[in-house]
Parts: structure tokens; C-alpha cells; sequence
């Protein structure tokens, strides 16, 4: 955005950008990689998504819905009891552990069911869930949120089973903390199944896709976009605004993340309900306020999602936009909420596992689906049901206010939809959009430290280093307009798919047997 840079440091910057942006778009191109459907071409990521999600909805009988109550009453801490009254198993040794070595991992967990669920919603609920969603709906029409909501049931199963597999891989320190994540379910799970070489090479892969992902992604790209929204709001272009609000975020973000895990939950726990309660209240405020348009909009999802309308691009075009969005925005298959669902209190895997398969429900079937109501009743004015503009549009929504044309982009008309209910509410979201690019630079903070130590050994040198190089890209994405690095940052957290869900499709049964000892033990 250049706010915060001088009229030679930004020509710097954009050289930086220019010299830097082949290798992203190429980078990005080898990730997106398609091959051609009918008259479409897919990308394989999304093809290996949905595929894997699929099985695992088939293979555990749809645990969304069959393992949903048993979520609910396990983030609850109604089952933690089991804890205490079971002593470590020998189906639980892995890698050499021994069981009184398993026993005490499981006591030494570091947070909660409730604080590891908020960790991982704190990584994923965020401008997905706003920007997001209102790209998907101008690109693909209303039904676009009926395959969105698709995606996040399909994605529940895809979640149960990497959450489930983190925590019985996980190792832990002799003080306590826990190492876990694809990392190591990737090389201590595949050296079970007897592939060794191919579980260490996966592993070594993910983590270091992981670091680049919680640098850009993760991190820059979050605290771009909350100065852009400040600045934007408050009229402040120009001077060194960009750099201050990096470096007040990198100082927020420092002092929560110096205290490793169990601060990150303490301080999630309390900021993801906040967000999502002023997002979801505000959501419920207009849909109640456009209570008797509710039939029509749920119409025009339901007819859009097999009966697209002119200039969406066909019914596979609507799937396509709404399973690319949704996959995007609850990252089930990357691998990246396994390394803080793995932090958790217990010794039984498929507990957290079960916990693990809400986040998907709560940031797509929950706040997308809010979010795209919204948009649906701003688009709906009388009998007129495309009376602001017009859905299909490739090129971003142009959108009529007052016999004036306006282009906006994905946030931009979360933000009108919002405001044309409650007025001055785009302050309100500019709040939110800060809380959510927060919560997510401290929750990938932990990701990336988690891979960064997996590569460069589990010494605080390892771990002072890491954390200074991530807060001073908290700086570096608010002052600079560095597209070509968040291209490139993206694109590696879509390229984590592709080693996850090897180990994910190999190692799937051991989260049958565990899934089978914690049903059975609850049923004792």
C-alpha cells in the first residue's frame, strides 16, 4: 500500500516487487497446476482436496454429523475425566515410546480442548470469511454458498483426521512442550507403514513450505491488509503510518508470542469469540432485519447451485468458485491446524480429533454462510432480486449506488452490505478485520516456529531467531507493497495439500483405531 514509505523508498519497494514477481507467478502456477474438465480447467490442489475429503466423510460415515454431538460434549470437558482413570496403552507406542513415556505426553499437554480449538479458528477465520465470501458469490452467483457449505461438512472429516493424527505423533520436550503437527505424523507415521525415506522427505517439505506460509500468508499479508483497512478508513495515506502500525502489531503480536502456546490459547480464547460475536451478532442483526427476503435468498442459493444463472460460467463453474473459496478459508487438507490441535491435554488423539472437525463447521458452514446472506439481502431491494449488481462478473462487482458506478472488491462490499443495514458499521469491521489478521499472525506464529524447530533443532536460539525474523515481517507487510511475496506466501499454503494428504491417505486406518478405543472407553 506504500503508506508508510517515501517517494524513493517506494520506487525501492516496487522495484523489490517487480524483480520478485515471476518467480511468484510461476511458483504460484506450478501449485495451481490444472488439468481440463469439460470446458474447465481445475486445479489438482482442489481436485486432491475435495477427493481426500470425500473418502474420509465416506470411510468414517460422515462424521460431521455422526460424531457431531461427541464433538460438542468433548470441547465441554464432559469426557476429561477418561483422562485420569486410563493409564497409557500399548497401541499408543510409536517410534520407540514406551508406555510410561506415553503416559506422561498425554498428562503434559498444554492446553485445553477449548484453548487448542480457538488456536486453530484464530489461524483460519479470517478476511476468507469476509473478502472471501463476497468473491465467491460476484463470481459464482448465490450458489456458490451452497457448495461452500458443502466443502465445509466434506472438510469436517478431512480435519477429524490430521488433528487426530498430530496428537498421536506429537513429541514432547522434557519440560513439557509439545512438538507436533504433519511433521512429525509424516515421518514417525510413514516410517511405521515402513516408508521411511518417503516420510522424511514429506516432512522436511511441509516444514519448509510451512515457514514461508506463516511469513507471507500468514503473517505480511495480515498486517497489510489491517493497515490498509486503518489507513483507508481514516484517511491517513501517505507518511510513515504503514510502519508505525507495523510496528504496533509486531509489539502486540511479540509480547503474546514470546510466551509460547499456552499464551497464544490464553489470548485466542478470548479474542476468536469476541470477533466472531461481534461479526456474527452484526450478521444476525441484518438477517433478522431482512426476515421476510430469507426465502428468496435461500432460492437463490439452492436454484444457483444447479441452475447458475446467465454470465456465472455454468453449474461446474459454481462449484468450482464455491469449493476453491471454502477450501481456502477453513485450509482442511493443509495440514496447518494439526500443529495446534496437537498442543492439547490428553492422551486419547481421536479426542481432539473430534474437537478439531468444529472448525471447519464454525468458520464455513457458520460465518461464511452469515456472510453471504448478507451479501445475498444487500443484492435483494423490492421484487428486484439483482437490483445492485450483477452476479457473474469476472473482472469484481460493479456495484450502482445513487446512478454511480463503483467497483469493489471483495471486502469492500462485505463492508456496503454491512453499512447498508447499520450505518457506520464499516468501522465496526475494520475493528474486526484487525482482531481476525491478529489472531491469525499470532496462530501461524506458532506454525512456523512449530516447522522452523523441526528443521533447525528445538534450542532457544532456534526460537529467538524465528520470532524476530516473523515480527519483522509484521512490519515489513504494513509499510511495504510487497504483492509478489503474498503471492508467493499464499501459494505456498496451498502447496502444503500435497505432502499432507500423502501422509493423510496412507496413515487414515490408525485414526480408525483410535477413533474406536475413545468411542469404545466413552461408551464403558
Amino acid at each position: 500500500m506504500g503508506t508508510g514509505l517515501s517517494a524513493q523508498e517506494q520506487g525501492i519497494d516496487q522495484q523489490i516487487n517487480d524483480a520478485f514477481m515471476p518467480i511468484a507467478v510461476a511458483w504460484e502456477n506450478l501449485v495451481l497446476t490444472t488439468i481440463p474438465i469439460g470446458a474447465y480447467n481445475v486445479p489438482i490442489v482442489l481436485i486432491l482436496l475435495i477427493t481426500g475429503a470425500l473418502f474420509f466423510t465416506i470411510y468414517f460415515k460422515f462424521p460431521s454429523i455422526t460424531n457431531f454431538p461427541l464433538a460438542i460434549n468433548t470441547v465441554r470437558g464432559k469426557y476429561d475425566e477418561l483422562d485420569h482413570h486410563e493409564s497409557g496403552n500399548s497401541d499408543m507406542a510409536v517410534d520407540g515410546d514406551v508406555l510410561g513415556t506415553i503416559k506422561d505426553e498425554s498428562k503434559e499437554g498444554e492446553v485445553s480442548h477449548f484453548q487448542a480449538l480457538a488456536t486453530a479458528v484464530s489461524g483460519t477465520v479470517g478476511l476468507g470469511n469476509i473478502a472471501g465470501v463476497a468473491v465467491a458469490i460476484a463470481l459464482g452467483g448465490p450458489g456458490a454458498t451452497f457448495w461452500m457449505i458443502v466443502c465445509g461438512l466434506i472438510g469436517m472429516a478431512t480435519k477429524f483426521v490430521e488433528c487426530t493424527l498430530g496428537v498421536k505423533y506429537r513429541d514432547v520436550g522434557e519440560d513439557g512442550t509439545v512438538y507436533g503437527g504433519p511433521m512429525y505424523y509424516l515421518s514417525k507415521g510413514l516410517k511405521e507403514r515402513g516408508f521411511t525415506g518417503l516420510g522424511k522427505a514429506l516432512a522436511v517439505v511441509f516444514a519448509v513450505l510451512c515457514i514461508g506460509a506463516s511469513f507471507g500468508g500468514g503473517n505480511a499479508f495480515q498486517s497489510n491488509q489491517a493497515a490498509v483497512q486503518i489507513t483507508t478508513l481514516l484517511g491517513l495515506e501517505g507518511g510513515a503510518i504503514g510502519f508505525l502500525i507495523g510496528l504496533v502489531l509486531a509489539g502486540l503480536v511479540g509480547i503474546v508470542i514470546i510466551g509460547g502456546i499456552k499464551r497464544i490459547a490464553s489470548i485466542t480464547e478470548k479474542i476468536v469469540p469476541l470477533m466472531a460475536g461481534i461479526y456474527v451478532l452484526a450478521s444476525l442483526v441484518i438477517i433478522f432485519s431482512n426476515f421476510s427476503y430469507i426465502d428468496d435468498a435461500f432460492l437463490l442459493i439452492f436454484e444457483g447451485a444447479f441452475t447458475p444463472m446467465a454470465g456465472v460460467g455454468g453449474f461446474l463453474g459454481v462449484i468450482i468458485v464455491g469449493f476453491q473459496r471454502a477450501a481456502f478459508s477453513n485450509e482442511a487438507g493443509a495440514g496447518s491446524a494439526a500443529i495446534a490441535h496437537s498442543a492439547v491435554r490428553t492422551k486419547f488423539p481421536a479426542s481432539e480429533g473430534v474437537v478439531a472437525l468444529l472448525e471447519p463447521f464454525i468458520d464455513t458452514v457458520v460465518i461464511c454462510t452469515m456472510t453471504a446472506l448478507v451479501i445475498i439481502f444487500f443484492n435483494i431491494s423490492g421484487n428486484d432480486l439483482q437490483s445492485v449488481f450483477q452476479y457473474g462478473n469476472l473482472d469484481g462487482s460493479n456495484v450502482i449506488l445513487n446512478g454511480t458506478q463503483e467497483r469493489l472488491g471483495g471486502v469492500d462490499l462485505t463492508s456496503r452490505a454491512f453499512d447498508s443495514v447499520l450505518p457506520g458499521f464499516s468501522y465496526i469491521l475494520t475493528l474486526a478485520i484487525v482482531l481476525f489478521a491478529f489472531s491469525t499472525m499470532i496462530s501461524w506464529s506458532y506454525y512456523g516456529l512449530q516447522a522452523w524447530k523441526y528443521l533447525f533443532g528445538k534450542g532457544k536460539t532456534a526460537d529467538i531467531a524465528y520470532k524476530i525474523i516473523f515480527l519483522l515481517f509484521i512490519v515489513i507487510g504494513a509499510a511495504a507493497t510487497l504483492d509478489a511475496v503474498i503471492k508467493f506466501s499464499d501459494a505456498m499454503i496451498l502447496a502444503l495439500v500435497f505432502p499432507n494428504m500423502v501422509g493423510l491417505l496412507l496413515l487414515f486406518p490408525r485414526v480408525r483405531e483410535e477413533l474406536n478405543r475413545y468411542v469404545n472407553l466413552i461408551k464403558k
